[in-house]
């Protein structure tokens, strides 16, 4: 049987650090197996401070967005020569920095080059960029991985990452890996998560992120502000649309910044994103929690007290949370390697005739 190492990569919108996977990849196609090898993290450092402008939309020239980018490939190359200083890894697949996504246009900034470099091997990009050339909205991308990660005969199961938005993959339960089991995967963005989450942290504690959600565990619920989330959180996850630049609700903690303090603001978010994912995945046998967001406490104790269903890591199911987003992209490359198309068209909209894969640099 075939046998493939491929690694994978993400950075997420708190910009604390680079994540990187090697997975180990049994068969070809849909029936593959994966084994989770090992995972290493690396920080940005000052590289973060440099790329949050470009995140939150302010003008920067473009060369400096082109330095930031050869600078991220670097450092994407750093961490993959320490995660495979062991393995010769067969190809590598990197998500790079979403610095913009909006109405059909979405930027992931990276320059891959240096990774094709240090490492010689093929460097697989750009899966959202395939999707949306194909009338896609680009994301969510990974329910293909998810179905591959954590599909189950006997239960039905919603995967949520708890990211900058909110979004899922729902799995009817099967064990199959045909068309027929791809037809019935659902998915979509709910609504706004860390990246609301993470500008309270930065605004008003001078931290990256909540950590274990702490501050929102000190904080109570604003009646007031609690309503106005609520609407629109709820008009967000009703839409149904791909969420992006401009949906960060940033603005509704502003507006309450004179009501509320920074504990009273975070746990008001905490507990309405958590009744909103709840309200959104009903049905489902079990919610499987994963990305930045599953490490605060509170926002999952929010989710867990909304929802009728088993609430669970996805640690819990051996796919390490830290690392999930990371051995996602890994899964999609060897699919892509194998000439499987990355996105499914009842999730992202894209043509059903057409073949999304992400672009591939081999040296």
């Amino acid at each position: 049987m075939t046998t493939r190492l491929v690694a994978g990569c993400m950075t997420g919108t708190s910009l604390d650090g680079i994540d990187a996977a090697l997975i180990r990849v049994e068969g070809r196609g849909l029936n593959i197996r994966v084994e989770a090898v090992r995972g290493v993290s690396r920080s940005l450092k000052s590289l973060a401070k440099l790329l949050r402008p470009i995140a939150d939309q302010r003008r920067r020239p473009i060369g400096d967005v082109a330095r930031y980018a050869m600078m991220l490939g670097q450092h994407h190359a750093m961490t993959l020569s320490q995660l495979s200083e062991k393995d010769r890894v067969d190809f590598v697949a990197v998500h790079g920095q979403t610095v913009y996504h909006e109405g059909g246009v979405s930027m992931q900034l990276i320059n891959p080059h240096p990774i094709a470099a240090e490492l010689g091997v093929p460097v697989a990009y750009d899966f959202r960029g395939a999707d949306l050339a194909l009338g896609g909205s680009g994301a969510p991308i990974t329910p293909l991985a998810d179905h591959v990660l954590y599909r189950d005969a006997g239960e039905t199961r919603v995967v949520v990452n708890l990211g900058g938005f909110a979004n899922y993959t729902w799995l009817p339960a099967t064990k199959q890996t045909g068309d027929a089991a791809l037809a019935s995967i659902r998915g979509g963005d709910i609504c706004a998560c860390n990246q609301l989450l993470d500008y309270i942290a930065r605004r008003w504690f001078k931290k990256r992120y909540d950590r274990d959600g702490a501050h929102a565990h000190n904080g109570i619920v604003h009646p007031e502000a609690e309503a106005d989330l609520r609407m629109m959180l709820e008009t967000q996850a009703r839409e149904g649309r791909s969420l992006g630049t401009g949906d960060e609700m940033t603005a509704w903690a502003a507006m309450f910044q004179h009501n509320c303090n920074g504990d009273d603001l975070a746990a008001t978010a905490c507990h309405v994103i958590g009744s909103i994912i709840a309200e959104t995945v009903t049905g489902a046998d079990r919610v499987i929690l994963a990305g930045g967001g599953a490490m605060n406490a509170t926002l999952v104790d929010a989710i867990r007290s909304a929802s009728d269903a088993a609430v669970t890591r996805s640690d819990d199911l051996g796919v390490n949370g830290q690392y999930r987003e990371a051995i996602a992209m890994a899964v999609l490359a060897a699919l892509a390697d194998d000439g499987v198309a990355v996105t499914l068209p009842q999730v992202t909209g894209r043509r059903p005739d057409a073949k999304p894969m992400p672009a591939w640099i081999r040296p």
